[in-house]
């Protein structure tokens, strides 16, 4: 073979080579391009069983068809509270969240129904029938302003954590009492019946504890645990105060992009997830009481009497919270959801 033609050769394969590494990184880059990335915050603590079991969906978010959705989970608030995720999904820095109702409350104050009526619900099963029957209205309402519903959940009853003894209503008059920050109708609520609300974000909690900005807390009990509410407020009542209720919502843009193959798949994957965090959770607040008992905890039973205290507490402001908290027609359906499964 001439020296023209062995140059000639190794100049061919040269190109074969290079063709073949530019095809396979177009292809590369194909597949790349149609794996949807989707960002997602919480304020669960890294590890947790919520943690957990996204975690587990979003493995299985990689496998959906066309191409699977890359799930990356922001824990430990590092996004910010809540109300800064709900903003940043609107913008679309952010993509989901799992959030409290506190911060679905910022796209829709029908959520409010499920958590901010005090007292209201005497137990699980109560609170499972109108859980279940006013979901689908609220996430027509979530939907109706770009949000998506993959999941819902509930982290079981919030408790009272003090740092002196609390049993009786009037105690807590004398307490500076943590609330969300940015709910200003509860906080003025509050103020009007002689209580002392401080609002502060969840990661404000310990420092504002340790420093006597705020005497008391409501959280639930896995949560105190967590993040060790009961090292410094070593007293907890036990009163069902409220459920703590909780969703996962993606944009609806986002959603949208999503190819219509793997919806399905997506969404079979964040029900799996919910039911796995929903198994855990109420046992978790169990188990947390008693890991807290082992340390010092001290848990204040509530007589009949003090309970009726509470309820006619409760009571004085329920015209208030209906309407200025709650819609008044979230609240009413709720009223009438009770009544007819305390008849039954």
């Amino acid at each position: 073979m001439s020296g023209s033609l062995v140059v000639t050769a190794r100049l061919f394969s040269r190109l074969l080579i290079i063709t073949a590494v530019c095809g396979f990184a177009l292809l590369l880059q194909e597949l790349g391009a149609r794996t949807l990335r989707v960002n997602l915050g919480t304020l669960a603590p890294r590890g947790s069983s919520y943690h957990q079991a996204l975690q587990v969906m979003a493995e299985e978010w990689r496998e959906a068809p066309g191409g699977g959705v890359r799930l990356v989970i922001y824990p430990d608030g590092t996004q910010g509270s809540e109300s800064d995720m709900v903003r940043l999904m609107r913008i679309g820095a952010l993509n989901a969240g799992l959030l409290t109702a506190n911060g679905i409350s910022d796209i829709d104050r029908a959520v409010t129904g499920l958590q901010s009526m005090p007292l209201m619900f005497r137990n699980f099963d109560e609170f499972d029938y109108v859980n279940v029957r006013m979901r689908p209205k609220i996430e027509r309402r979530l939907e109706a302003k770009g949000f998506v519903v993959l999941f819902w959940v509930d982290a079981g009853w919030v408790r009272f954590f003090t740092k002196e003894p609390l049993v009786h209503p009037d105690g807590l008059k004398k307490m500076k009492m943590f609330v969300w920050s940015g709910d200003t109708d509860q906080i003025s609520i509050m103020r009007d019946i002689g209580f002392h609300p401080v609002p502060l974000e969840t990661n404000d909690i310990l420092p504002g504890l340790q420093t006597g900005l705020i005497d008391v807390v409501s959280v639930p009990p896995f949560y105190a645990l967590s993040l060790q509410v009961d090292r410094r407020a070593p007293n907890m009542l036990d009163l069902n105060w409220a459920p703590l209720v909780g969703a996962a919502v993606m944009q609806k843009s986002m959603w949208d992009r999503i190819p219509v193959e793997a919806r399905a798949h997506l969404k079979q994957a964040a029900l799996k997830a919910g039911r796995a965090i929903q198994s855990r959770s109420r046992q978790e607040n169990a188990e947390a009481i008693q890991a807290m008992k082992k340390r010092g905890l001290t848990v204040h039973a509530v007589s009949p009497q003090i309970e009726e205290a509470w309820l006619k507490m409760v009571g004085r402001i329920h015209g208030r919270i209906r309407g200025e908290i709650v819609p008044a027609a979230i609240f009413d359906e709720v009223m009438t959801l009770l009544e007819a499964f305390r008849k039954d």
